[in-house]
């Protein structure tokens, strides 16, 4: 009998539907065809073929823009929002209009030439991610922005594009996106109600059934969420309670680096390495434009966390029209496949 879920945070319903149950052997993901190493631009040497580095770690007292480095931010070379400018908001009828305001980063997360994430040391990844909190610090002086997206594609059915090398990006836009919003409005709810983070809650109550439980670590839970849109989908949630992500202390982004590999390890191990989106919801900017009172308890009712989604169904017309996911694969079983994984 299929079943219907819904999602605590923000109200979405799944249907979890158990007669068409899928297990790992019956998604087969679509191969990229592969590059030679030549023609990739992000490899250490072929500094010239990105535009000039915004950051890069170097430990050999190197020129920027050149060999030694360890991770490099680059600005994107077909930005879907550009820096230059102001954000002219302005009507056009009974529709809002702004200039495409914003900034488009790319963390190259090694200088090797190496594809997937997970085929990287955890102190790699903890680097990569120290860039990203380094750039969203710099990017959040900037008053014109209202949100700072960290996502990660892998493989081009999830719109990694034919170059084959790990990287993760950063778009800051003018607003904050829908999706946030309803994090931040069922959150706030709830916390009016309870006086409780949600997702405190979610931890503390997933951590007791541990049925949904992949990897129970010092700081960090990964699990499969109860109302899962996606086989195999996963949240990596801090224990600690905080809206931002950069704020964590030093012992929790080394747990958060080696919890990333080891998620991303055991979905290459038992989906045949598929095509993924990791992305990052943590708190808006709340210091610009005049918008603090709006986010008066964001500190206390928001919680930020990894959402890492295989791209292993299709989108199609009922869940374009309705609004709801259909998974076939319940996230209890999912969650048994990853937790059991011989790593």
């Amino acid at each position: 009998m299929p079943e219907l879920r819904k999602d605590p945070l923000i109200g979405r319903w799944v249907i979890i539907a158990t007669e068409r149950a899928k297990r790992p052997v019956d998604f087969i993901a679509e191969r990229d065809a592969p590059l030679p190493t030549e023609g990739c631009p992000f490899c250490e040497g072929k500094e010239t073929a990105t535009p000039k580095e915004i950051l890069a770690v170097r430990t050999n007292g190197n020129g920027s823009d050149s060999p030694g480095w360890s991770v490099r931010v680059v600005p994107s070379i077909k930005p879907v929002l550009r820096v230059e400018g102001q954000l002219n908001r302005r009507a056009k009828g009974m529709y809002d209009v702004m200039d495409g305001i914003g900034a488009h980063e790319i963390i190259i997360e090694t200088p090797r030439h190496i594809n997937n994430a997970a085929d990287l040391p955890p102190e790699q990844i903890q680097a990569a991610f120290q860039a990203a909190i380094q750039r969203i610090a710099d990017l959040e002086r900037d008053a014109r922005f209202r949100y700072i997206l960290w996502f990660k594609n892998y493989g081009e059915i999830a719109g990694a594009g034919r170059v084959q090398h790990t990287r993760s990006q950063l778009i800051a836009t003018p607003v904050t996106p829908l999706r946030v919003k309803e994090e931040l409005t069922g959150a706030r709810k709830y916390f009016d109600d309870k006086d409780r983070c949600i997702v405190c809650d979610l931890i503390a109550q997933e951590r007791e059934a541990k049925a949904r439980v992949v990897i129970d670590s010092e700081h960090v839970i990964a699990l499969c969420p109860f109302a899962a849109r996606f086989p195999f989908e996963i949240w990596m949630l801090p224990k600690r309670h905080s809206c931002d992500f950069g704020k964590m202390q030093p012992k929790e982004l080394t747990d958060v680096a080696r919890v990333f590999k080891q998620v991303l390890s055991r979905l290459k191990l038992v989906l045949n390495d598929p095509p993924y989106n990791a992305l990052l919801h943590t708190a808006p900017l709340r210091n610009q434009r005049g918008k603090v009172g709006h986010w008066k308890t964001i500190e206390e009712d928001y919680h930020w966390h990894i959402e890492l989604i295989p791209r292993l169904t299709r989108v199609a017309g009922f869940e374009w029209g309705s609004g709801f996911y259909i998974n076939p694969t319940p996230p209890e079983e999912s969650a048994k496949y990853l937790r059991e994984a011989g790593l």
